[in-house]
């Protein structure tokens, strides 16, 4: 099987992954794609992000959702694997989850996936994302071997200083972040699979997302030598 169609791409939220590297995952022939916060709270409750996305309550906002994200994966010929973490808007209502917790979660899907490269987020500015990164890396430091990818998270990548502050905090951790030379991936499926998340783009607004059609952005990491 080529490297290529081995990846294994790690998305704090649904949307997170397709809107930061869903032209690469289109043309990796058969990504698997992990949803870390896709659970939902027992509680009957309705969050303000949820309403501006047109739901009446938590339950019918994470049922269209993972019916999005089906969708969309669909589009990229990506399968989808899903964690029962509760987002930052739902933690309220549930249990916060803890990094230790989540790279668990995380281990385990890798063993069970095997992939060639793992492509995780670089954790920027949201909690949630935040979370993830850290989990993710300590994860993938505990299998060797692996390579890894962090791709720049859509939206927040374009806040002041967030990507230097994420680098050189990597490199504080003995990670080295190198660029990525770029490709040509398709982005035409990539305005496809956006589309399907269409209560998100209505939170957004018209222009709330333009940045997820810019070029993506990738650094390759590994463990800085002393």
């Amino acid at each position: 099987m080529p490297e290529a169609s081995r990846i294994l791409v790690i998305s704090p939220h649904f949307d997170d992954a397709v809107f930061s590297c869903g032209a690469r995952i289109a043309s990796s022939g058969g990504a698997r794609v992990c949803t870390v916060f896709a659970g939902c709270p027992d509680a009957d409750v309705a969050t303000d992000w949820d309403r501006q996305c047109g739901f009446s309550n938590a339950r019918q906002a994470m049922r269209e959702r993972i019916a999005e994200d089906h969708r969309a994966l669909d589009v990229l010929g990506a399968k989808g694997e899903r964690l029962n973490f509760l987002d930052a808007q739902y933690v309220p209502y549930g249990d916060t989850p803890t990094v230790d917790a989540i790279e668990r979660a995380l281990s385990t899907i890798i063993r069970s996936n095997e992939p060639a490269t793992l492509v995780i987020p670089l954790g920027l500015y949201h909690s949630d994302h935040v979370l993830v990164h850290v989990a993710c890396r300590n994860a993938w430091r505990n299998s060797r071997g692996l390579a890894c990818i962090a791709y720049e998270d859509a939206l927040y990548r374009r806040m002041d200083g967030l990507v230097q502050q994420r680098l050189a905090d990597l490199l504080a951790q003995g990670i080295t972040a190198t660029p990525e030379v770029s490709h040509e991936y398709p982005v035409l499926l990539k305005r496809k699979a956006v589309a399907a998340y269409a209560s998100q783009l209505k939170a957004f607004g018209p222009h709330g997302y333009d940045d997820v059609f810019a070029g993506e952005r990738y650094w390759r990491l590994g463990l800085a030598t002393q």
